[in-house]
């Protein structure tokens, strides 16, 4: 497993949609991510100020790291964190969800994972640590669950949520990935399971980082539940095929 003489170059990713209000919190609440940090923000058709809070930041900002902010074209989550990832220069990439559920804090712990060589791909995983309804309704949770098993006896090793929008793996290996994304379809409307299939296509080793998820303080779910968990059920049967029957 490779390891890095020093910390690596980070890059992280925040997609954002209708999160005006939580703009200047995801980056004022970003620690240092390993040698330098690149933050990228992609907006994705906004019906508040989202774009305008995140241009408002760029020309106020006066700290270390560096920032740049993309304005997608395409639609849902999976094409914002690709357009990210494109622009992207750093070694490890990583995405912060703009909604903040996931405390931007607690970001350290995805990049020590890969830094250490204790895995080549880190998952979040909202599932080890009590949650609040308000954080995740109980339906949520339930679904949550029920794809963690589903995963689990796809790719042969045990995950505890596969949803968490929090995904961290190096650059080179997500190049890999993309190369070879159309092997299980291209249905993912967040890109998740886009990752997580990829990541096990390569027999990266896949480590789940627990994290406190938070209740939203601002907006609401961009997701439409019923539709998108249907999407992610095709996706799942499709690489089935794959990986069990092919």
């Amino acid at each position: 497993c490779y390891q890095p003489a020093a910390w690596p170059t980070v890059a992280v990713v925040i997609p954002a949609r209708n999160e005006a209000g939580n703009i200047e919190a995801a980056l004022r609440r970003l620690p240092p991510l390993g040698d330098h940090t690149e933050v990228i923000f992609v907006e994705g058709h906004s019906q508040d100020d989202t774009w305008a809070a995140i241009q408002a930041l760029l020309a106020a900002y006066r700290g270390p790291f560096r920032l740049k902010a993309f304005q997608q074209t395409g639609k849902g989550k999976a094409d914002a964190v690709r357009l990210g990832f494109e622009q992207a220069r750093g070694d490890v990439l990583l995405i912060l969800d703009a909604d903040l559920t996931v405390p931007p804090e607690d970001l350290t712990h995805f990049v020590e994972v890969l830094r250490s060589g204790r895995g080549e791909f880190a998952n979040g995983s909202r599932l080890m640590y009590p949650r609040s309804r308000e954080a995740m309704p109980w339906l949520n949770t339930l679904a949550n669950k029920f794809f963690a098993l589903l995963f689990s006896f796809l790719l042969e090793q045990p995950l505890k949520d596969t949803l968490c929008g929090t995904k961290v793996l190096w650059r080179r290996d997500y190049q890999r990935i993309t190369a070879g994304r159309r092997y299980f379809g291209e249905f993912d409307p967040f890109g998740d399971f886009d990752l997580l299939f990829g990541a096990a296509k390569l027999n990266l080793h896949i480590v789940e980082v627990p994290i406190r998820y938070q209740p939203r303080t601002y907006g609401s779910s961009n997701i439409a539940h019923v539709k998108e968990g249907l999407i992610l059920l095709k996706m799942c049967l499709y690489a089935g095929r794959k990986l069990k029957f092919w």
